[in-house]
């Protein structure tokens, strides 16, 4: 589940600050998800995954670069100085991808304990 919805998250990371008005307090707020989104679209794609389109990295390093990421939208606010609604914005963003990546995680566990 996790690989069909890289590519919409993705591309709401890159669509987000224009139609939310991110970056209101912070230009970096702006950047960082726009940044991100083209990062995850070429991780994705790159993936060696069920929507991988040149399959190139291992799935496990693929969920590495996911909870850094949650780590450092989750840190960004403290960071950057992102306050309001920049700052919820990051927080709730990765927390949410701290939350998937870890949920995974305990997937694979079980798995292997079969």
């Amino acid at each position: 589940m996790h690989a069909y919805i890289d590519y919409p998250v993705a591309l709401g990371l890159i669509a987000m600050p224009f139609l939310l008005n991110i970056g209101a307090t912070n230009q970096v707020a702006f950047a960082l998800s726009i940044v991100t989104g083209f990062a995850a679209l070429a991780l994705t794609a790159l993936t060696d995954h069920e929507t991988g389109i040149i399959r190139v990295l291992p799935y496990k390093l693929h969920l590495i670069v996911d909870g850094l990421v949650g780590a450092t939208f989750v840190a960004a606010p403290f960071l950057f100085g992102f306050t309001g609604f920049d700052a919820a914005y990051y927080w709730v963003l990765g927390a949410t991808v701290l939350v998937v990546v870890g949920a995974h995680k305990a997937d694979e566990a079980a798995v292997a304990a079969e």
